[in-house]
């Protein structure tokens, strides 16, 4: 068979080719992200980036574009880690925390005052549940209700 191309069979190649190349770079996934946001059903903020296990880019009605620092848990450090290990413990626990936003049929992200970052702390519930309680059951964080936080390296 291998007849001539169509415009329609070159479109699609040039499609693929460019999902994988933004797949590759790191495009992808906020753009994923921001899509997810955009469709689904919430109330609150529209949590449209996971910066990391415990952080997340949010648009809000009255406030724009912020900021959130999840309440009641901690995670590994992603930016900033104290060794390779915490490295790899914060990097599961941020795809953990996009599974789990891609995954949610109902988002409920509620802004409660700010920290010292000057972050929104939000109190994030998927599917009627708190992300808190599921991220310490999956083991990808610990409890956390403000003050020093534990070290992550043994």
């Amino acid at each position: 068979m291998g007849g001539r191309r169509t415009r329609r069979d070159t479109l699609g190649a040039v499609l693929r080719a460019a999902m994988v190349a933004a797949f590759a770079t790191g495009i992808g996934v906020p753009l994923v992200m921001a899509a997810n946001a955009a469709v689904k059903d919430g109330d609150g903020c529209r949590v449209y980036l996971v910066v990391d296990g415990d952080t997340v880019k949010m648009f809000c009605s009255e406030e724009g574009f912020v900021s959130a620092r999840l309440l009641g848990f901690d995670t590994p450090e992603i930016y900033s880690p104290g060794c390779l290990s915490e490295l790899a413990r914060g990097l599961g626990a941020t795809v953990y925390l996009h599974w789990r936003l891609l995954a949610a049929g109902y988002v409920s992200a509620k802004p409660e005052g700010r920290d010292r970052y000057d972050r929104i702390l939000t109190s994030l519930r998927l599917d009627g549940e708190d992300i808190a309680d599921r991220m310490i059951a999956a083991g990808h964080a610990r409890a956390y209700e403000g003050g020093a936080r534990e070290g992550w390296c043994a």
